[in-house]
């Protein structure tokens, strides 16, 4: 074995003994089955036949694990107990005798706090989605301007109990702490079929992805009065932290109208309070939302699923979310052109900007503001310090009018050949 290309996920060189049991230190050979249980931390991973946009995947993209998603075809060459090297950035698997110099390097991070440039002095904000503590520290010293969503549901206590007040004072304080200063957007509870913490129990009407899930979900118990206990958290802690809320879900102004109400009648001052849109009647009234509430974030990963009818948990139907389809772009681009002037202010939030290219497409349709994972912000800060905005919208173009993700692809490499 020379090299194997596989497709990049995240970023980061690691060389390495492979092991199919996780291990401390070792790149694991995994199925993504075996995510949930993972308890170790192995220095890199190599998962086979993945689905890229799943809950568990996105909780091994948390961890920052340098990962290359490989074909099971592909990974029957590779052996157990064998040294290899991983590049993530590259998405490939090399012998270890290749020159390390000859992997992606690790970008300087840009300075936390701060937009980022375009090459024509466009500013971008690069903020970070975390899910705990040890992810906001992760966030600031990768150079995030603010942590742009926090994946609420992720914060369990110890014993699985129902999570109270006093349990999200201390948590999401040591977020706050942690972030050292940087803004925070908390989104609440965001419950999903395949986010199932476990104080839930059984609860009829969880049963897939147009099923109930976020705020869908807020009239229920118990998730009803787990919300509560974290607005109650969050009036005791929004005096001592720059803190805005995020609903998770949102598909109606009358949510939005309705649950300020209720975080009202909860908090000591008002706070910023921001819809997260992921379905795709939602984000083609984008206008009105950004009327109703006071920011507007798009969930690109249940966006996908909704507009491509594909379940984004199941790896059997994981090619159908193509992030190079050109209907997706011509979709984006119908959603950016609704916002209008408000453009300047919706978070793209999910995989997709992290994507190898894909970045360069959502600047050149006109959004300027992106939640990622903290690993990727030094390598997107890369990318937009290198992009021209006009450039970016004619990439976008051509992507938009391409007849098949082939030729969208082509659009990207002679864009990258001709830098």
């Amino acid at each position: 074995m020379q090299r194997i290309q596989g497709m990049p996920y995240v970023p980061g060189t690691v060389r390495a003994l492979i092991t199919r049991d996780p291990r401390d230190g070792c790149i694991w050979l995994a199925e993504q089955s075996g995510i949930g249980s993972l308890r170790a931390q192995p220095a890199g991973a190599i998962v086979v036949d993945a689905a890229p946009f799943s809950h568990s995947m996105i909780a091994l993209l948390a961890r920052g694990v340098p990962t290359v998603l490989l074909t099971r075809e592909q990974a029957g060459t590779l052996r157990e107990g064998e040294v290899v090297q991983l590049d993530g950035a590259a998405g490939c698997v090399v012998s270890p005798e290749v020159s390390p110099q000859s992997l992606t390097p690790v970008p300087v991070a840009p300075p936390a706090g701060r937009a980022v440039h375009t090459a024509d002095n466009v500013a971008v904000e690069l903020r970070a989605s975390v899910r705990d503590a040890a992810g906001a520290r992760r966030a600031h010293a990768n150079g995030a301007c603010a942590i742009g969503l926090v994946r609420s549901e992720f914060l369990v206590p110890p014993d699985g109990a129902i999570p109270d007040a006093d349990f999200y004072e201390q948590a999401l304080g040591q977020l706050c702490a942690a972030a050292q200063s940087l803004p925070v957007v908390i989104r609440l509870l965001d419950i999903a079929p395949d986010k199932r913490p476990a104080w839930l129990g059984a609860l009829s009407g969880l049963v897939g992805p147009l099923g109930l899930q976020g705020v869908r979900l807020f009239d229920r118990e118990p998730v009803a009065g787990v919300v509560q206990a974290q607005l109650e958290a969050v009036a005791r802690l929004q005096r001592l932290h720059a803190l805005r809320l995020l609903l998770p879900y949102v598909r109606s102004t009358e949510e939005i109208r309705l649950l300020r109400d209720t975080i009202s009648e909860q908090l000591a001052k008002p706070l910023l309070v921001g819809v997260m849109l992921e379905t795709p009647a939602a984000a083609l009234e984008i206008a009105q939302f950004c009327e109703a509430a006071d920011f507007v974030a798009l969930g690109t990963n249940d966006l996908m699923q909704c507009l491509f009818g594909a379940d984004r948990d199941r790896p059997e139907v994981a090619s159908l979310l193509d992030p190079y389809a050109p209907v997706l772009y011509r979709f984006l681009r119908s959603v950016a052109e609704n916002a209008g002037p408000h453009l300047i202010r919706v978070q793209v939030c999910g995989l997709l900007a992290q994507l190898s290219g894909c970045l360069d497409l959502l600047l050149g349709l006109g959004f300027r503001v992106f939640s990622v994972d903290p690993v990727f912000i030094p390598y997107l800060a890369e990318t937009v310090a290198r992009t021209d905005t006009a450039r970016a919208r004619t990439l976008a173009e051509q992507v938009c009018a391409a007849p098949s993700s082939r030729e969208a692809r082509f659009a990207l490499e002679r864009q990258h050949a001709t830098g």
